[in-house]
């Protein structure tokens, strides 16, 4: 069992950059693959990327490439999410995962966070 928490949203403009943080509890933490999703109003929750157990792999989204950046520290049983040249359409809640059940994107994973809002003014 995993508790998961995310912080670090917030309102900027278009062009800068923030970090999410996906703060875990449990010892069982570092065992999970993890990913973040958004959801943007009146749109279904969508994948945007994904890190193995071990922060060995990684796999994104086509538009995120470039811009964003999964990465976990397992010591600290904590995830971010470094997104930067953030544009308008990146704005929605943002939730991270772990412990899919199913496809690395799918919304099939067995625990969820409470979500953070960001916002990117144009």
């Amino acid at each position: 069992q995993v508790q998961l928490v995310e912080s670090g949203g917030g309102l900027v403009q278009a062009g800068a950059s923030l970090r999410l943080s996906c703060a875990g509890s449990g010892r069982t933490f570092s065992t999970y693959p993890m990913g973040w999703f958004r959801q943007a109003p009146g749109k279904e929750r969508e994948f945007v990327a994904h890190i193995s157990w071990s922060g060995g792999s990684t796999y994104y989204t086509d538009s995120v490439k470039g811009r964003f950046t999964i990465s976990r520290d397992n010591a600290k049983n904590i995830m971010f999410l470094q997104m930067n040249s953030l544009k308008p359409e990146d704005t929605a809640v943002y939730y991270c995962a772990a412990d899919p059940r199913s496809h690395i994107t799918t919304t099939l994973y067995n625990y969820w966070g409470q979500g953070t809002q960001v916002t990117v003014s144009s």
